[in-house]
């Protein structure tokens, strides 16, 4: 019997306002889960600039403080819905994400409410995934629920979740982003796994196809699990955030 390889989490995010816009509508926030691993939560607010960044502030606040409590994804994803259309008057939407790396049943957990799909990777073969059932934007409709998908953490699972800025880009152009095809020949093309540089090559790319000039706020999260680069336990997590 092969020994089980050593396992680590890799979470990278990489994002960009939409052109001539000081501020992202996009929010992104990671918490730890009371019972181990983390969630992280991506929210799209309605429109762009400080009205859509006051929007996503507002989900994503209501669901990360519910899933440090230990709420389940699922019903944290329906409160912030009846959150915002309590708040909002029903008036403002926002898409929602949600994955979690669940240590005690070693699974990953996705949430969706978004109509962008959630592209997973999985294996030495790179078969595709695409979690693309329809799914409502929340803060709106009555009843609106999130699209929940699970998953046993294994070696080699690479799941891209992004905001409409990525799904459209390049479409006034005539040519849009294969986000599955684009990732599956970056993973391939590299001696190493790295959840960082597939981040930040699929934003290059999604600028790239917009002439350097963003139609939409652009984010990208990528979750990957690999083989432990390092034999310590510590663990890391670093931010870059350009200031001026």
């Amino acid at each position: 019997m092969e020994p089980v390889p050593e396992l680590e989490l890799q979470i990278a995010v990489a994002k960009v306002n939409k052109y001539a816009m000081s501020e992202s509508g996009d929010t992104v926030e990671v918490i730890e889960r009371p019972h181990g691993g983390l969630s992280l939560v991506l929210v799209d607010g309605q429109r762009s600039g400080k009205s859509a960044k006051a929007i996503s502030n507002i989900v994503a606040r209501k669901a990360i403080s519910l899933l440090a409590e230990g709420v389940r994804d699922g019903a944290a994803a329906r409160a912030a819905h009846d959150y915002l259309r309590t708040l909002r008057g029903g008036q403002v939407s926002a898409t929602l994400n949600i994955v979690s790396v669940d240590l005690g049943t070693r699974t990953l957990v996705i949430s969706r409410n978004s109509h962008c799909p959630v592209v997973i990777l999985s294996g030495p073969e790179r078969a595709l995934q695409l979690l693309d059932e329809p799914s409502q934007a929340i803060g709106t409709q009555p009843r609106t629920r999130p699209v929940i998908t699970e998953l046993p953490i294994h070696p080699d699972l690479h799941v891209i979740v992004f905001t409409d800025g990525v799904w459209s880009a390049g479409e006034r152009h005539g040519q849009r982003l294969d986000v599955p095809a684009f990732a599956r020949e970056r993973l391939e093309s590299s001696d190493e796994v790295c959840a960082d540089a597939l981040a930040d090559a699929l934003l290059a790319r999604a600028v790239e196809l917009d002439h350097g000039r963003p139609q939409d706020d652009i984010s990208v999260v990528v979750v990957s699990v690999v083989p432990r680069r390092q034999a310590d336990d510590v663990r890391r997590m670093s931010v870059r955030f350009p200031i001026g």
